[in-house]
């Protein structure tokens, strides 16, 4: 497979688009029941920058409706790293990654329970337990399991797994234990899938989505935007995801880690990772959109703008990679005059005590 790319981050469409009257009239058109065209949702990325202001109004008007101004956290745990057989290009733990990580097995009862007892402490209503690898092992789940029973019990967060592909047997397992939801991305289009793994396929990974919709879980499915694909994939994945009705989409921007085969593709500019943002919210106006992986080095100064379409966001550190501090999205949250919403109970002016910059 080769990876080699130009440095242009997301190609622009190839077809012709025209932006709509007035993206106001189209957050209406939306909350009185439109679904997003492809045609807009193609003219929602190639705005100019001059639009950014207005569209985020839009994205506002629906995220407003549906969620208000709270914000949810989530804190996730590598807990199995590296080590892993395929060859997702996007990944520092792919089979062809040279990136310098550290590299373990799966973590024991302990050090998940630690990871737990963080995210109670950070305010995060969903601890996300992640895991490297194809996909998990019997021994694995029953061990995952056993974990989230003791989570529940102590701490009563909302839990997140993402374990890679799953066949039923797992998923009904994990249902059991008291998972709420599973993550397993699709990332990019059907059509851009095999420029970024070749060791498994996109209807690998629906048929895992499948298994946890059978099982009674939540879908929490999302895209890395930024990996050389074109704008009809990430408007046909955002549209893709409607049909499914995910739950949570979690919206990562590229970090071209050192070592991956994606190493090098060009950073993406805020302004279109907030026309990202707008285009999820539109498409999907009344799921759960995060603010995921990449957003430090790729919104950068502009990150607090993105809540305006999101309502969620990872606090602390992603997989192999570090996020601003847990101070700082606190910070960032109480300034937008927002709330987080802990548990069953939400926080106003959240960490107003807490020492400013």
């Amino acid at each position: 497979m080769d990876f080699t790319m130009s440095t242009a981050d997301v190609s622009s469409p190839s077809e012709s688009t025209s932006a709509p009257v007035s993206w106001r009239g189209l957050a209406d058109s939306i909350l009185s029941g439109h679904q997003l065209t492809r045609e807009e949702g193609l003219a929602i990325l190639s705005a100019e920058d001059s639009e950014v202001l207005s569209l985020l109004d839009a994205a506002w008007q629906i995220r407003r409706e549906h969620f208000g101004n709270e914000v949810q956290l989530y804190y996730l745990r590598n807990a199995q790293s590296g080590l892993c057989p395929e060859d997702c290009g996007y990944c520092s733990q792919n089979v062809k990654s040279t990136a310098d990580i550290e590299k373990y097995k799966l973590l024991d009862e302990d050090q998940i329970l630690a990871g737990a007892r963080q995210a109670h402490e950070s305010q995060a209503k969903t601890y996300c337990i992640v895991t490297s690898g194809r996909g998990p092992t019997d021994k694995d789940i029953d061990h995952l399991a056993g974990v989230v029973k003791k989570i529940k019990d102590e701490f009563g967060l909302h839990i997140c797994c993402c374990l890679g592909l799953m066949e039923e047997q797992h998923t009904h397992k994990l249902a059991a234990a008291g998972v709420d939801r599973v993550n397993h991305n699709l990332n990019t289009s059907r059509n851009y899938y095999e420029n970024i793994c070749t060791t498994h396929t996109f209807d690998d990974r629906l048929k895992t989505l499948q298994a946890v919709r059978k099982s009674g879980m939540e879908l929490c499915c999302g895209i890395i935007a930024g990996m050389g694909e074109e704008y009809e994939d990430v408007v046909d994945l955002a549209l893709e995801l409607a049909q499914m009705k995910v739950e949570s989409i979690p919206v990562n921007f590229l970090n071209a880690i050192a070592g991956t085969q994606l190493e090098g593709l060009h950073v993406l500019d805020p302004r279109f990772c907030l026309k990202v943002l707008c285009l999820f919210r539109m498409s999907n106006p009344a799921t759960e959109i995060r603010i995921a992986g990449g957003r430090e080095i790729n919104l950068r100064s502009m990150q607090a703008m993105g809540l305006y379409a999101a309502n969620s966001l990872f606090v602390s550190d992603y997989l192999t990679t570090s996020g601003q501090s847990p101070e700082e999205d606190f910070n960032m949250i109480a300034d937008l005059g927002f709330q987080v919403v802990v548990g069953d109970h939400k926080t106003r002016e959240l960490y107003e005590s807490q020492p400013r910059n």
